[in-house]
C-alpha cells in the first residue's frame, strides 16, 4: 500500500455522503470506497462526493486504482489548465471549470482550474490550488446544505462560480469608475497601467469562460440519462447566468478600450503642447542667439563698436526681432 504523508491521506480534502432528503455525512476514503462497492438499492438517489488536492502526488494514482472514473477524466488532469468545457464519457459528466484563487487579488495568474467528474453515484472534484467556489461548496456541505444528485452539486458549484465572477466584474467596474473620475481631472500617473491590468484580467477570464455556454447547451441537448429534469433546469439557468457575466465582461472591456484611447489622446495632446512650448522658446531665442553669435566674433569691423549708444541699439533690434518672431509663431498657432 502506498504511503501518504501529511494531514490529508492521498490528497483527500473532504468527503460527504448525501442521502435523499438528508444533509451530507462526512466520510473518509475507506468508507466511500466501501459504500461504492455496495450494490445500490432500487430508486436510491444517494451519492458520495470526494474532493482531492492534486498537489499531493498520490492523489491521482489512488483515484485511478479505487474509483470508477473514465480515462477521459485523467486525460483532462494531464492536460492541465484549459478552457472550461463539459462533456460526457462512459455515462459520466466531466467538467473542466476555471475559477479564481481563494486569496484572489485581481492578478491574472491567480486563475486556476478545477476538474469535476459526476456520475449516478459518485462526484469527484480535484484542484491544485485553493479556489473560492469549491471552498464555498465545502462550507455549505459542512453546514448541512442538501444536494439531491451529483448534477445538483455541479449546479451549485457553477452558481457559486458565477457569483464570484459577478463580484469580480462589479469590483472591476468600480475600479474603472474611479480611474475614469481621475482621468476627468487630468491625473494620469498610473491610470494606463491600472486599466491594462484590469483589461488583461477580463480578457483571460473571458477566454477561459467563453466556451462554457456552448458546452452547456450541447449538454442540455443530450443530457445524461440519469440526470433529473429539475437539475437540468438549474443547469440551464446557470448557462444563462454565465452568458450574462460574459456579456458584462465584453461591455467592460469595450469601455476600458475607450478609456485607454482617451488617455492616449490626452498624452498625445500633452506631448504636442510640450513640443510647441519648446519650439516657441527656440524661435524666441533665435534672434538673440544670432546677434550674440555675430558680435562675439573676434574680427575687425564689428558695427557700432565705437558708438556710445550701440548697446542700446542692439538691444532694441534684438527685442524687435524677438517680438516679430513671437507674432509670427502665435499667428501660425491660431491658423
Amino acid at each position: 500500500m502506498a504511503i501518504s504523508y501529511g494531514a490529508h491521506p492521498f490528497g483527500h480534502l473532504c468527503g460527504f455522503l448525501f442521502r435523499a432528503g438528508e444533509a451530507g455525512q462526512p466520510v473518509d476514503l475507506e468508507q466511500a470506497r466501501q459504500w461504492l462497492g455496495t450494490p445500490p438499492a432500487e430508486d436510491d438517489a444517494s451519492f458520495v462526493w470526494l474532493h482531492f488536492d492534486l498537489a499531493d502526488a498520490s492523489a491521482t494514482p489512488w483515484m485511478q486504482s479505487h474509483l470508477p472514473l473514465p480515462p477521459e477524466y485523467f486525460e483532462a488532469l494531464r492536460e492541465g489548465s484549459r478552457s472550461t468545457r463539459l462533456e460526457m464519457a462512459d455515462d459520466t459528466l466531466i467538467a473542466v471549470v476555471n475559477d479564481v484563487a481563494y486569496d484572489f487579488s485581481f492578478d491574472p495568474s491567480e486563475i486556476a482550474t478545477l476538474w469535476v467528474a459526476a456520475g449516478p453515484r459518485l462526484a469527484v472534484s480535484a484542484r491544485v490550488h485553493p479556489l473560492r467556489s469549491i471552498d464555498r461548496l465545502r462550507e455549505e456541505a459542512k453546514k448541512g446544505v442538501r444536494f439531491g444528485s451529483p448534477v445538483g452539486l455541479l449546479n451549485r458549484l457553477l452558481r457559486d462560480q458565477g457569483d464570484v465572477l459577478m463580484r469580480i466584474v462589479r469590483q472591476a467596474t468600480l475600479d474603472v469608475d474611479a480611474i475614469e473620475d481621475k482621468l476627468l481631472v487630468g491625473r494620469l500617473q498610473r491610470q494606463r497601467m491600472d486599466l491594462g491590468k484590469v483589461r488583461r484580467l477580463l480578457v483571460r477570464l473571458q477566454r477561459l469562460l467563453a466556451p462554457e455556454p456552448a458546452a452547456l447547451f450541447r449538454l442540455l441537448r443530450q443530457p445524461p440519462p440519469w440526470a433529473a429534469a429539475p437539475d437540468l433546469d438549474e443547469l440551464r439557468q446557470s448557462t444563462e447566468e454565465f452568458s450574462f457575466v460574459i456579456r458584462d465582461m465584453s461591455d467592460l472591456q469595450e469601455r476600458i478600450k475607450l478609456l485607454q484611447e482617451e488617455i492616449a489622446a490626452q498624452v498625445s495632446e500633452q506631448t504636442n503642447r510640450s513640443l510647441f512650448t519648446l519650439t516657441m522658446v527656440t524661435v524666441l531665442a533665435l534672434p538673440i542667439n544670432i546677434t550674440t553669435g555675430f558680435f562675439g566674433m573676434n574680427v575687425g569691423g564689428i558695427p557700432l563698436g565705437d558708438d556710445a549708444h550701440g548697446f542700446a541699439l542692439v538691444v532694441f533690434l534684438v527685442a524687435l526681432f524677438t517680438l516679430l518672431a513671437a507674432w509670427w509663431a502665435f499667428r501660425r498657432r491660431r491658423d
